[in-house]
């Protein structure tokens, strides 16, 4: 056993949080098709996709980099968020949207500013959980 592993200091296997982050991942998509397509098109139901989409995005930077630190996956996530959203402007997510519609649901249609409040706060909410989440079980 090496030092580092006597006295706890060894970074956790990162296998159950990239397996943890799959699951949820995977719960957290069916739940937004679940909101996109079985409930009526409100703000309400806009905004509670753009959360799942951002907590997808911090799952997805978890599952491919699961030994990020939660600062550095959401700041990944929320990079990419924002991104997205400005690539609205450009008028090409609409377009490609309208000749494959599953394209709308990685990249959306139009620019909503609300959209970018949503992402950040979700994201950082998101982060804030694994961090508390990871402080409970270094305890352990």
């Amino acid at each position: 056993m090496s030092a580092e592993e006597q006295i706890g200091t060894r970074a956790p296997s990162s296998v159950p949080r990239r397996v943890t982050a799959g699951v949820l991942l995977i719960l957290t998509i069916a739940a937004g098709l679940l909101v996109h397509g079985a409930l009526p098109d409100a703000a309400a139901t806009d905004i509670a996709g753009d959360a799942l989409y951002a907590v997808a995005a911090y799952l997805a930077v978890v599952l491919i980099a699961p030994r990020l630190p939660p600062v550095a996956a959401g700041a990944i996530a929320a990079a990419w968020c924002t991104a997205v959203e400005l690539f609205q402007l450009t008028g090409l997510p609409l377009a490609w949207g309208a000749q494959l519609p599953p394209v709308m649901l990685v990249l959306g249609t139009v620019f909503d500013a609300r959209d970018l409040v949503v992402y950040l706060a979700t994201i950082a909410l998101a982060a804030a959980l694994d961090v508390g989440i990871r402080a409970i079980l270094h305890r352990r």
